[in-house]
């Protein structure tokens, strides 16, 4: 399976790698996600999470 945040559904977004020529090829932006154990309906879960969801307290860490 991809990378997805867990708690808010971030994903690679894709576009294009522009050169000084102007030549485009395809690239991807990934998420910064941290591989972390949570708790997920009570009972800890090993998931990937986003930085931003860990820093504003969406999560709660094992």
């Amino acid at each position: 399976m991809a990378r997805v945040c867990y708690v808010t559904g971030k994903r690679p977004s894709t576009g294009h790698k522009v050169s000084h020529s102007n030549k485009k090829s395809k690239r991807r932006w990934m998420p910064n996600l941290q591989k972390v154990r949570i708790l997920v309906n009570g009972k800890p879960k090993r998931v990937w999470v986003s930085a931003k969801a860990l820093k504003s307290g969406k999560v709660q860490r094992v």
